[in-house]
This record gives structure tokens, sequence and C-alpha cells, in this order.
């Protein structure tokens, strides 16, 4: 009897490795049906976290511990797999999410965000909007903000937060005063408001983005966020605004390097200026600190198998930015696809694990499926895997070849450098609370004196 269970424990065990194997995410990286079937498996892994389509859910969100930025990023990509493969299936679901999201300001400040929200988080949806904006992405209805005037208004309300009285410029990381972080001007806030900046004056051709993205730019020179070393740069984490700035975090993560170089992409390809170009070339060297045999690893946490929740994620702007610069900036496209090619094959053979057989996981560097799993590494997948076709396509639309509504007042007078969404208490409410709080005290008193007889 042992024999035949064991007999029988290593056929379960075979078949399932077997059927693993069947399901095993396969790639040939550029090849539009390769990456396209790829790109429908790992989203169909995204779809399992959603919880916008199920009872009770949100619409636009991810199920805990994800957070709302996240869910923009997501979506992005998800615009990216809807242009390179023509593939509608979540089409309704992306549009829902934004429109869903994007606040009663039209800058992607709602109000179920109002007690979290930071700088960057808000950035991620602004990018979402610029991709549906840049992909030609199904519009808005007239009477609505098209996708172009809601970048815009995430670019006025970030923009009105520009703080001079600490370190001479710069963003905070958070909005509101009560969210730890509110002393602390970051790199990815700010990069992320050069690259929306950046990419308006790309769409709008209105030099108007082009000078913030300068000064912008400017001043992560001028603080310390950058260090020129030769021809590389490496791009640090930020400084707390104590000391003015001048003691500088020097972690450096992925997709703070890429978003600055991603916005450098942007400018030199709007500008053609060739101080530009050098400066995306400056970028992708310091992009090496992120690479193991030419593919993407988060440095500052994955050698220790440490990286959170959202560092897991951080690969997938990383890679969304690469492919902009590529299609941006001809003079280093085929150094930033060896880059993306190397990483889509990594994130290919990683992407071979879970009950599926193709749920991906963190490493790309280690030629199978690590252990680890969750939406970041759906996501770090897709981007990467569906990037390796960004070179057949055209580049990213702008005004004379897209289809956008913009509204450059689009959030101008939104007071969000305090509480948007305060609520106003009208006589009739106090009214209301008065007789609330009579009633809840006589019911007090009742029972206690029930208790005492």
């Amino acid at each position: 009897m042992v024999k035949i269970k064991n007999f029988a424990n290593a056929i379960g065990t075979l078949l399932c490795l077997l059927i693993g194997k069947a399901s095993a995410l396969t790639l040939t990286v550029g090849d539009k049906d390769s990456v396209c079937d790829a790109a429908t498996l790992i989203i169909n892994g995204i779809m399992d976290y959603y919880e916008g389509i199920r009872y009770g859910g949100t619409v636009g969100i991810f199920q805990a511990p994800y957070y709302w930025w996240e869910a923009g990023e997501i979506w992005a990509g998800m615009i990216d797999t809807w242009y390179f493969c023509q593939n509608d299936t979540y089409e309704d679901i992306i549009f829902d999410a934004l429109q869903a999201q994007k606040g009663s300001g039209n800058s992607f400040m709602p109000q179920n965000q109002t007690l979290t929200e930071g700088n960057d988080d808000q950035s991620f949806w602004g990018f979402a909007a610029l991709s549906a904006a840049e992909r030609n992405f199904t519009n808005p209805s007239s009477d609505e903000p098209g996708w172009l005037a809601l970048a815009q208004g995430v670019y006025n309300t970030m923009w009105s937060r520009w703080d001079t009285s600490y370190c001479e410029g710069g963003l905070r990381w958070q909005i509101f005063t009560w969210n730890s972080g509110y002393d602390y001007k970051n790199t990815i806030s700010n990069a992320c408001l050069f690259a929306i900046a950046a990419r308006l004056a790309r769409y709008t051709k209105n030099d108007t983005y082009a000078e913030t993205a300068t000064t912008v730019y400017d001043w992560l020179k001028d603080v310390g966020y950058f260090k020129l070393d030769g021809d590389s740069y490496s791009v640090y984490d930020g400084a707390s605004i104590t000391g003015n700035c001048s003691s500088v975090n020097t972690a450096q993560w992925t997709y703070n390097q890429a978003i600055v170089l991603g916005g450098a992409a942007y400018m030199a390809n709007y500008t053609g200026n060739n101080t530009w170009v050098t400066e995306v070339g400056r970028h992708i060297s310091g992009m090496s600190v992120f690479l193991n045999n030419n593919i993407l690893y988060e440095r500052q946490c994955a050698s220790s198998n440490t990286c959170n929740n959202d560092q897991r994620s951080f690969k997938s702007i990383t890679s969304q930015y690469l492919g902009a610069t590529a299609r941006l900036v001809p003079d280093y496209s085929d150094q930033v696809m060896e880059i993306i090619d190397a990483s889509a094959k990594g994130a290919a053979e990683s992407c071979s694990g879970g009950s599926d057989g193709h749920t991906c996981g963190t490493s790309w560097t280690s030629g199978s499926y690590d252990g680890n799993y969750g939406l970041g590494e759906q996501i770090c997948a897709l981007e990467v895997i569906q990037n390796t076709l960004v070179m057949q396509y055209d580049g990213p639309f702008d005004n004379s070849t897209g289809s956008s509504e913009g509204n450059s007042a689009e959030g101008l007078g939104y007071e969000s450098s305090t509480n948007p969404h305060e609520i106003t208490v009208t006589t009739r409410d106090k009214a209301a609370a008065g007789i609330i709080t009579t009633i809840v005290l006589a019911i007090v008193v009742a029972l206690g004196i029930w208790m005492i007889i």
C-alpha cells in the first residue's frame, strides 16, 4: 500500500511539473505574437488582484496591501498593451479606472486618497493620463476633460506646490502636513514633475512646460541629487529640509534614474538640443549600476531579498521609460534595446511559477522563478516584455498626430496644498449633530441609572 501511495504521489508531482512546464511563459523578444501572448497571460495574473470588478470593490484600485499609486502605474502599462497588441479586452476597465480616480478637481486627487496621497502618488496617475494621450487611447466624451487635460491638471497642482522656502526649490514628498515625509524632498516626486512637464512640452509644443522641466532638472542637479562621475550620473533618493537638503540619502533606485532619463529623452526629442542628448547618454551610463549581464535588477534590495511591495514594482516604470528613450533618441536606441531585450528574456524565465505555471518572480537574473510573487512582479514583467516591440511602432503621439483634448487651466485654483476635500459644515448640519448628540447622551445616562438600580 505504501509503495502504491508513493507511486501515486510521484505521478501527481510529475503531472504538476509537466502541466506547469506546458503552461510556462515562453517568449521570442520583438515578435509581436509571442510578446502579446505573454502579455495576455501576465495581465490575467494582474487582474487576479483587481478589486474594481468585485462586489464591494473600488473601481480603479487593487486589493491590499497594494497602494493607490501602483494602480496608476498598472493602468499605464495596460494602456501600452492596448496599443502594442491592439488588445481591447480590458479597454473599458482601464477607461473606467482612470475616470473613477480623476477626482473632483480633475487632477487625480480623489476623496478616497485624501489622507495618504503624496506628490509621487499623484504623478503615477498623471503618467497614466499621459500614456492615454500619447497612445491615442479611447477618449472621454466631449463634456468630460480629455486625457491631456487630466495630465495638465496634475502638472498645475504639482507645480503650484513648488517650495522655495527650503532648499531653494523642489517638491516635498508629501502633499499634506500630517503625513510622514512632509519634511523630505525626494527625487521621485521632483523627477516625476520633470517628466510630466517634459512630456507635456513635447505633446503640446508649449515652451512653458519645457521651461518648468528645465527648472526642475537644474534644481535636482544643483541640490546634489545627481552626481556626475566622468560621463555617468548617479541619481540619489533625496534629503530632509533640515539642513537645507545638505545631507543627501544616497540610496539608488531604478525608477529614479529611469524617470529622469526618460524626461531628458522627451526634452531631447522636443528641443533637438544636443545638450539634452548628452544628458540622456549620462543617465544611460548611470543605469549600469542596475544591470547584471545587461539585465535590470533593483540593486538596493534585490541581493538581500528585502524589496518591499512598492520596490518590487519599480522596474515597471523603469522599463516604460527605457522604451520611450529608445524610441525618442535614436543615438541610444540600440544600447537601450539591448537592456530591454536581455531583461525581457530574464523576466520571461522568471514567469514560470505558481499553480498556473506562469506566475512571475522578482529576479530576472536567476533564469527561473524565484518563489516571490505579487502585483509588482506581474506589472514589471509586462512592461519590459512588451517594450521589446517599441521600435516597431510610431513614437508617442503629440498634438499633431494625437486626438486628446487639453485644457491648460485644468486644476488651477484647486487648493491642493491644504485639504482639497474640506467639508463645509452648515447650520443645518450642526443642528442635526446636536440632536444626535443629545439622544446618544440620554441613552448613556439611562443605561447608567439602570445599572445602578
